[in-house]
């Protein structure tokens, strides 16, 4: 060690220490910066971890992931920004006047990206009261999907076409959220005027029980299906309405099996499920009595 120090003092002279030892402090400073970085992603996938796994439900599972994932990327920044002010003034930058311009850069950006920080503070308060999760289905700013990433900046969705719609926080007026607690499949059932609607409701509710009793469905549904009753009288049909209340997120897939197998029992019973039809008449007698009109092709 003395050797090398004769021979560094021999080359350069005295003042070669200065710039070696400063060229040490900013390597420990990356360093330590690195290591920190390291320390605080360990800790927080630690914590992660541990939340997760005392989570009551899927939804809390993905309320914890968003959250620690916004705590990462402010533990990377602050840890970058106070790492390289340091490396800044050990090689002889003042610092003061740079906290002074970003102060006066940072009110310049506050009046002239107004939406920027907009977006940032709507961010902040869309995870701070748990109103989106990565993992949700969501409607905000007239798009729907499925929530793939969350940032103080934009919520990213992804559409059943496949389509990637990214949505500024800002944007964000009223949120519908379809993936907390429980979901309802609601359907609206057409039958004929002529039909029997107890014998509809009867045959219903069988092909719902039916459906529950199914190992594959049995988790999916919670409660048995409840038939709200006529809905309304269509120009063709009598709408019945009724919903089965399931799992977060499987009211789409219950919904579709369900109305496929109420299909092949209205047709084993022979109730009608109307289609818009158009029956022309001739005329009408005195007493109001009116034949259909047949067309003959010869």
């Amino acid at each position: 060690m003395q050797a090398l120090t004769d021979i560094l003092e021999a080359w350069f002279g005295a003042a070669w220490q200065a710039p070696v030892m400063s060229a040490a402090r900013v390597a420990v400073i990356l360093v330590l910066a690195f290591l920190a970085q390291r320390g605080a992603r360990r800790l927080l996938r630690l914590l992660r971890q541990r939340m997760t796994a005392n989570a009551e439900d899927a939804a809390h599972v993905r309320r914890v992931e968003t959250v620690f994932r916004v705590l990462r990327y402010f533990a990377t920044a602050i840890i970058v920004l106070i790492g390289g002010l340091l490396v800044l003034s050990e090689l002889g930058v003042s610092i003061a006047p740079i906290l002074g311009a970003a102060g006066i850069v940072g009110i310049a950006v506050g009046f002239g990206a107004q939406s920027l920080v907009k977006d940032y503070f709507s961010g902040f308060f869309l995870l701070l009261e748990n109103q989106i999760a990565r993992g949700d289905v969501v409607r905000i700013a007239d798009c729907s999907g499925m929530v793939e990433d969350i940032t103080l900046r934009y919520v990213r969705l992804r559409d059943f076409s496949g389509n990637v719609h990214y949505v500024p926080n800002g944007l964000v007026k009223t949120v519908t959220n379809m993936s907390r607690e429980f979901s309802f499949a609601v359907m609206d059932v057409g039958v004929a005027y002529r039909e029997d609607l107890d014998e509809v409701f009867a045959v219903m509710k069988e092909t719902a029980d039916a459906l529950q009793r199914d190992p594959e469905f049995a988790a999916r549904i919670l409660e048995p299906l409840e038939i709200a009753g006529v809905d309304s009288f269509a120009d063709s049909a009598v709408i019945v309405r009724c919903r089965f209340r399931t799992q977060v997120l499987e009211q789409w897939r219950v919904r579709r099996e369900y109305l496929k197998r109420l299909k092949a029992a209205f047709d084993a019973r022979g109730i009608e499920i109307p289609y818009p039809h158009l029956t022309l008449y001739a005329g009408a007698d005195r007493k109001g009595n009116a034949q259909p009109l047949r067309v003959r092709q010869e």
